[in-house]
């Protein structure tokens, strides 16, 4: 079984939506606190993101904040994280996140949460890395997603092991029990951080 000390969330930063997904991701913050888990994640204090962090910290998580310069303004950047990293661009923020998560969670989101997913799942299945790559199901969200992928993999664009490695599930706490059983493709080139090194 894997271990998981930190863990990258990917999730929407909108408050335009169901109070029933900002429950989600404080249930989700909450489980890794509980299970000593880091967090790390955009660096944002609104919507999903905001309730994410706010539950990590007040169950005594630790939470890492990565955000781009032209987020880190008092409006938009979380100011209780425990660390926040700021970088110049998305493209340098992105790669350290990939470098952090020993694993990488989608929480319903929007365009920026589903490109975020997709690149990790496209790294796996290249072989950049083959890390656990999850996705939280709160009230269906991501059930036509999941259509579209395997509607690709029937025409032959997604290769069964890319789609098999995609793991899913309602609850917090049995997603992680899936990443923690998650088993590595034996020979996988771990190029990600050497990327981040060089």
């Amino acid at each position: 079984m894997a271990a998981l000390h930190q863990v990258c969330v990917y999730c929407g930063s909108s408050d335009h939506i169901s109070p029933a997904y900002l429950d989600a991701a404080r249930a989700m913050g909450q489980t890794l606190a509980r299970r000593g888990i880091r967090l790390v994640f955009g660096g944002g204090k609104q919507g999903m993101m905001g309730a994410l962090a706010d539950a990590a910290l007040a169950a005594g998580g630790e939470v890492i904040g990565v955000i781009a310069e032209v987020f880190n303004t008092p409006e938009q950047a979380h100011p209780g994280v425990t660390t926040l990293h700021v970088f110049d661009s998305m493209h340098t923020r992105k790669a350290h996140m990939a470098a952090l998560g020993e694993g990488f969670i989608g929480l319903p989101g929007g365009l920026g949460t589903l490109e975020e997913l997709f690149e990790m799942l496209a790294w796996c299945q290249i072989g950049l890395h083959d890390k656990p790559v999850a996705v939280l199901n709160t009230l269906g969200y991501f059930d036509r997603l999941l259509q579209a992928i395997d509607h690709a993999r029937a025409e032959g664009f997604i290769y069964d092991q890319a789609r098999s490695s995609l793991l899913c599930d309602a609850d917090p706490d049995e997603l992680i029990e899936l990443m923690l059983a998650h088993q590595p493709r034996t020979g996988t080139d771990r190029r990600l951080k050497r990327q981040e090194e060089g």
